[in-house]
């Protein structure tokens, strides 16, 4: 269990991501291919990314450089994950520049920790060379492109659309409430975030407030840092949900597999918008509309506009018809 200590000035800087964390997702999608938990939700992306990976012989050095360094254990070298990799637009190559950059003395002493909980190759340990990391985050950024950059739609859609139910959370019941609606896995009793975790530990901000990220790649357990003075930040898992109705379906063969699988989009979260639902199903947004429209018409969904964005929610015969849907 690691149980996050909060002050008052911590739940005033508590702040979510408003993009993916770009080396977070690296991490999480590295460790989706060292275990089944969860395979389902990323059958799609599982089978595409290793016949890419093989395709662009990169299915080497993620066996044998970047799974070693980022092992689904109790502890990964925290240097892998720079704060810098928060950044929306330059996160991935500011974080990068980042690990480059990371005083060797630390990064010795992080890999010595590391070796403490998996076995690592002797290689590891000539990381502590500056021209070493820089090898290592050409292979994460080519890694990158071929694993990550493809689904930007669809991470950006599910995590759009647990931000719109965090912030509804936070207009009903403000920061506490926000913390209260996070998920699985976590519990909120004033003033400590109480979170399945792999480890005893307790982490106290002191004032700091803590950087909260959804990841679409992480599955299960949160995760947090290790160093308690670093930068707090806790990365937790997206909900996922299959997407695309089974053939047999019977709402499939009533309404279609693209106003199903609008529906189920819908359902995820607390809503989504056009842009999101064109994202997660691979369609132009005049063709959400048409389709919501529809489905609209039939009194299964409802639509209101927010702000530059109209936002597609279930009514409780849309919510009905895909708890029946067999």
């Amino acid at each position: 269990m690691l149980r996050i200590h909060f002050t008052d000035a911590d739940l005033a800087s508590t702040r979510m991501a408003r993009a993916p964390d770009a080396l977070w997702e690296v991490a999480a999608s590295l460790h989706r291919f060292q275990t089944r938990a969860g395979r389902w939700a990323y059958a799609g992306w599982y089978r595409t990314t290793h016949a890419r990976l093989r395709e662009q012989r990169l299915d080497r050095i993620v066996r044998e450089v970047l799974l070693p360094l980022f092992p689904r254990a109790r502890y990964f070298p925290d240097f892998l994950t720079p704060d810098q990799s928060s950044c929306a637009d330059e996160g991935l190559d500011a974080a990068l520049d980042a690990i480059v950059s990371t005083p060797s003395g630390r990064v010795g002493r992080e890999l010595a920790l590391l070796h403490g909980y998996v076995r690592v190759p002797a290689w590891v340990r000539r990381l502590t060379g500056r021209q070493e990391r820089r090898d290592l985050v050409a292979a994460i950024r080519s890694y990158h492109e071929v694993a990550v950059r493809p689904f930007a739609d669809q991470i950006h859609a599910r995590l759009e659309a647990g931000r719109s139910s965090s912030c509804r959370e936070l207009l009903d019941g403000g920061v506490q409430g926000m913390l209260a609606g996070l998920g699985p896995g976590m519990r909120w009793q004033h003033p400590v975030l109480q979170v399945r975790y792999p480890v005893d530990r307790d982490l106290h901000l002191g004032g700091r407030g803590i950087r909260l990220v959804p990841s679409y790649f992480c599955w299960g357990s949160p995760v947090s840092l290790a160093d308690p003075g670093l930068p707090p930040v806790l990365i937790y898992p997206l909900l996922h949900e299959p997407i695309a109705a089974a053939p047999a379906s019977p709402l499939t063969a009533l309404l279609g597999r693209t106003r199903t699988t609008v529906l189920r989009v819908a359902a995820s979260g607390a809503g989504a918008t056009t842009g999101e639902i064109a994202r997660a199903v691979g369609i132009s947004p005049s063709s959400v509309s048409k389709h919501t429209g529809v489905l609209r018409g039939a009194g299964l969904l409802i639509s209101s506009r927010h702000g530059g964005n109209v936002l597609h929610t279930l009514t409780p015969a849309g919510a009905s018809m895909l708890r029946t849907d067999t």
